[in-house]
């Protein structure tokens, strides 16, 4: 793996010179965008809107619109905005990690030491392990400020970008129904149903079947075939009733 970011995480005076690797790779399928007439490929130019030509990729900069005229930015600006958050991943404070909302969560990274001596490293997944906490920290990566977690994954140091809060819409705009519509009878119902389907939590059983099948489709059309696909069947409810399709949900898993 290449390294995306080098740095450091720091926590009181500790200080763990680290690099930064992406931790996530897609699995989607690479489709090319093709002119429908002759099959070519569809190219995307950087065009000057004035002289509406090419414009090369070293002569493109940043710029920020005032008034009528543009603030040219260089890489040194970002930096300077906050010089110690482009190189110091700085733990501000140890929150439990189940408080962390899920909607809040983007991406990834793994990290590795970045010295001879790895002691403080090791030291921070330790005692993350052992407090159950993660490490609540801003750094600037890619010219953008993120707020993360850090927190370890076996012997791995692992940042996890999150979002800010106020990234987060408000739910009030939304029409969802009160605790007080839903019956005892029903809530006892459906804590019994989460309970019989309940396991521990393996994201190895599960797999991205819709490239797989997307993948056969394609071989298939390459063939000058088309695959005999089966009709989704819509599962329908017997019954109106709450209680009713609960109680046959039950019986549904308990004869799987």
């Amino acid at each position: 793996m290449r390294s995306i970011w080098k740095g450091s995480i720091g926590f009181g005076l500790v200080n763990i010179p680290i690099k930064l690797y992406s931790a996530v790779q897609t699995s989607s399928l690479d489709f090319d965008m093709l002119d429908s007439r002759d099959h070519s490929r569809i190219r995307y130019q950087r065009v000057n809107e004035q002289t509406h030509k090419e414009v090369p990729y070293d002569k493109i900069v940043k710029g920020y619109k005032i008034d009528e005229d543009y603030v040219i930015m260089e890489e040194r600006d970002f930096e300077d905005a906050a010089p110690e958050k482009s190189r110091e991943i700085a733990i501000e404070s140890f929150v439990d990690i189940e408080d962390v909302n899920p909607m809040f969560y983007e991406t990834s990274y793994y990290t590795e030491p970045d010295s001879k001596n790895s002691k403080a490293y090791a030291l921070l997944i330790q005692a993350l392990k052992k407090s159950k906490k993660a490490g609540l920290a801003r750094f600037v990566l890619r010219s953008t400020e993120s707020l993360c977690i850090v927190h370890p994954v076996e012997n791995v140091l692992v940042v996890t970008r999150i979002r800010f809060g106020q990234q987060i819409r408000s739910t009030e705009d939304l029409n969802v129904p009160s605790d007080k519509e839903v019956g005892k009878k029903e809530l006892d119902m459906g804590l019994t149903l989460i309970n019989q389907y309940a396991e521990k939590f393996d994201v190895s059983k599960f797999k991205d079947d819709y490239n797989d099948e997307l993948l056969k489709i394609i071989h298939e059309k390459a063939k000058g075939k088309r695959p005999t696909i089966k009709k989704l069947k819509v599962k329908k409810a017997s019954s109106d009733d709450l209680y009713d399709q609960l109680m046959n949900s039950l019986k549904t898993k308990k004869g799987a």
